[in-house]
């Protein structure tokens, strides 16, 4: 009996053994990397010409309330804060500020992004602290984290919008229908522009480096993927309908979504709908979303596709 009992236990035990040895042959659980410390940043003030240190978050704050209206809902305030989180990484990282001033971030929007703390309310305080540290990446690099005001009810690409062909931008979403006509401003739901031709040729040469000759026609020459005018014929020249919009203004003209382009009385008449490049978040589309729930996480995957929206700090 107590032989019987003792070759028990020593199979128990050799069971007990071999059971944690094939357990240690599975891969181990991968260890999460620890989250860095929030980032403190140089700021150069385009104004005075000095610069500052300054903690990232408290700089975000100043962008999300330049670049969106402070009343406007948490949420759409909260979307916007995650890309301009991504925004500021990436410029940091490409070094192209860094290479102007020695400093990551620039007050210029040309540069970096609007900035106006003196706007700041707990609307955006909330915003940004409800998304501390997060950023949006595609296969582990920060996206080029585009938005307009009005993308006129549908997306983009980046192509197609800014001209952009710099490097692929798989993460874009073209053709999104977001139904931000139904609530925007009604000067984005139909504009027109009218600019002497005189003045356009002359901004076109200026910018664009293209001499257009006497301008007694126009036309759209090719239209993108969502309807925009990707290229003009303006007399005798070709140019892209990102660098049109740039060189008359494009708070004048306020997008290529046109219905019409053309010359009457020495002027060229544009007509369309939207305002901005349309590439990326909708600001008009982000808020009529956060007034139906929508999460800002969910805000950002509407109008971008196949990304991770990460928390890199606390």
């Amino acid at each position: 009996m107590f032989r019987r009992l003792h070759a028990l236990i020593i199979l128990i035990c050799l069971a007990a053994l071999l059971g944690a040895a094939g357990c240690a042959r599975e891969p181990a659980p991968k260890v999460q990397p620890p989250k860095q410390e929030e980032p403190t940043i140089s700021l150069y003030d385009n104004k005075t010409g000095q610069k500052k240190n300054i903690k990232i978050e408290e700089y975000l704050q100043g962008v999300v309330a330049a670049e969106m209206d402070t009343k406007w809902p948490v949420n759409a305030l909260a979307a916007q804060a995650i890309l301009a989180r991504t925004f500021t990484m990436e410029n940091i990282k490409s070094g192209r500020v860094q290479q102007l001033h020695g400093a990551d971030i620039s007050t210029s929007i040309e540069e970096s992004q609007a900035y106006d703390p003196s706007k700041i309310n707990d609307n955006v305080r909330q915003a940004v602290e409800s998304t501390r540290g997060e950023v949006v990446t595609y296969q582990g690099n920060y996206i080029h984290a585009w938005f307009s005001a009005c993308d006129g009810g549908v997306s983009a690409t980046a192509e197609e919008g800014l001209a952009y062909t710099k490097e692929p931008t798989p993460y874009i979403k073209a053709g999104v229908e977001d139904g931000c006509l139904s609530i925007t401003d009604p000067k984005n739901v139909a504009w027109e522009a009218r600019i002497p031709v005189a003045q356009v040729r002359s901004a076109v040469q200026g910018k664009a480096g293209k001499d257009t000759g006497p301008i007694t026609t126009a036309a759209i020459a090719e239209k993108g993927p969502s309807g925009r005018a990707q290229q003009i014929k303006l007399g005798g020249a070709t140019i892209s309908g990102p660098s049109l919009r740039l060189a008359l203004g494009s708070e004048k003209v306020r997008s290529m979504l046109l219905s019409d382009i053309r010359v009457e009385g020495g002027q060229l008449v544009l007509t369309g709908k939207g305002f901005g490049h349309g590439v990326g978040m909708c600001q008009w589309g982000a808020r009529r979303m956060a007034e139906q729930g929508k999460s800002p996480e969910e805000i950002v995957s509407f109008y971008f596709k196949d990304i991770e929206i990460q928390k890199q700090w606390n």
